[in-house]
């Protein structure tokens, strides 16, 4: 078995001088930033911010308009505070414009092109430089790293779909720089459990990484089947909401503590816990990341806002003013870890996954799964499907002590919540089905 510490300083090195890439020196570059002061992260925001604005005045005919449009031009922004004079960016707008959004001297052949399905089943393409990726790398490395993973060690990749490495070239990257098990969480059973196991006792990964639930599903299995060689250093949960619960049995099933990780496809990392596990720090060295409530105005500390993410780096396809479809909650608190990389709450939930009552009223799916396992005796898993204002539909996956008198209770509830008038379809499922994505969906709303 090769030893972490030569992937680490000989081969991965070699490997990216041969590629021609910056992501090593980024990444140092990056762990002396994330110490740095405040004020100092937020200058270097500043910067590139001013540096994408000028950009895209010059070279990007879709941007161009839209500042023109607003009634600003290349000297309009004087503030960090008048980007908030352009409009929002929607996933609509950026699947009808793909084409007339990339910047002038980019050509989508030449680029790097990924697709995002999304809640929504509506692919987005976007498209980036090599090098722009590699920053993305960088910035995830970093990140990697507080869950107490350091680089060259194997890592257990709890994933749908995963991509396994097929060339030969692709298995000496997997064998010689960065090797990769998976668990694949499209068809997760006893028996891919258990050869999962199997492979962590050849590979000994110290990391856990994958999709919140699946490694919660991963941990109920690893619990039922009573497996104990599989011992991280860390845990990183990530594309998908920690539910507490889910968090407290994965820390209890592997004896390690997780943590939490925040971004999209589009943007990459907006936000990640480090090994203090109090709020998730927001990459700011890479985004302007904005919490707008209904009424458009800013969030203030400790309020809910959807998420607004301009990203600083990509300048091939550039997202402005990019509305995630995220709900989350900046904090004032700093944390103790002695970074200088602000802080946001855990993410409350996707704005289609916010149920609505017939006031109007949104209430975060997310909470009331959680009120209802904790409140509710003998539900092992739930979801909850929104139709209309009235009609509803709850798969629950029976546990142990469920029976018409809890099934009663849940009717109970949502009426308490929703009012007496809904219709409740309550349906007994033998498993909530992830997505293609691998991804998990527990409260949908079709309004």
């Amino acid at each position: 078995m090769i030893p972490p510490i030569l992937r680490r300083h000989m081969f991965e090195p070699l490997y990216l001088l041969k590629s021609r890439s910056p992501r090593l020196g980024y990444w140092q570059t990056l762990e002396k930033t994330q110490y740095y002061s405040r004020q100092q992260l937020e200058d270097i925001q500043w910067q590139r911010l001013q540096q994408l604005w000028m950009f895209l005045w010059n070279h990007n005919a879709f941007y161009r308009k839209r500042f023109i449009d607003s009634g600003l031009n290349e000297k309009s922004l004087q503030t960090p505070e008048d980007i908030k004079k352009l409009p929002t960016l929607s996933k609509k707008e950026i699947r009808t414009h793909t084409d007339v959004m990339l910047s002038q001297g980019f050509k989508e052949e030449s680029l790097l092109h990924f697709k995002t399905g999304g809640s929504t089943g509506k692919a987005l393409d976007i498209f980036m430089t090599e090098e722009c990726s590699e920053m993305r790398n960088a910035c995830a490395r970093r990140h990697d790293r507080w869950s107490g993973w350091q680089p060259g060690e194997p890592i257990g990749a709890v994933w749908g779909n995963p991509k396994l490495p097929v060339s030969m070239k692709d298995r000496i990257v997997n064998s010689l720089v960065q090797p990769v098990i998976y668990l694949d969480t499209m068809a997760v059973s006893d028996s891919a459990v258990i050869q999962f196991a199997e492979e962590w006792e050849k590979k000994s990964p110290t990391l856990i990484f994958g999709h919140a639930h699946s490694v919660y599903l991963l941990a109920k299995f690893i619990d039922k089947l009573a497996i104990n060689n599989i011992r991280p250093k860390g845990i990183i949960s990530t594309s998908m909401m920690l539910l507490p619960h889910e968090r407290r049995i994965i820390e209890q099933v592997f004896k390690t503590n997780v943590t939490d990780r925040y971004g999209c496809e589009e943007v990459s990392l907006i936000g990640c816990e480090c090994e203090k596990h109090d709020g998730m720090h927001m990459n700011i060295e890479h985004l302007v990341i904005e919490f707008i409530k209904e009424d458009g105005t800013s969030a203030a500390p400790g309020e809910a806002g959807q998420i607004v993410v301009t990203d600083l780096m990509n300048r091939a396809l550039p997202f402005v003013r990019y509305r995630v479809e995220d709900i989350g909650v900046p904090l004032a608190r700093t944390c103790s870890c002695g970074r200088g990389l602000p802080l946001m709450g855990n993410v409350a939930g996707r704005v289609a996954d916010f149920l609505i009552k017939e006031d109007g009223t949104r209430v975060a799916g997310v909470s009331l799964i959680e009120n209802t396992l904790t409140d509710i005796s003998g539900i092992d898993q739930m979801q909850i499907i929104q139709y209309t204002i009235r009609s509803f539909k709850l798969n629950v996956v029976r546990g142990r002590g469920y029976g018409s008198l809890q099934a009663d209770q849940l009717k109970r509830y949502f009426k308490e919540i929703f009012g007496s008038a809904i219709v409740i379809d309550l349906q007994e499922v033998a498993e909530i089905k992830a997505e293609k994505s691998g991804k998990y969906r527990f409260s949908i709303c079709h309004l």
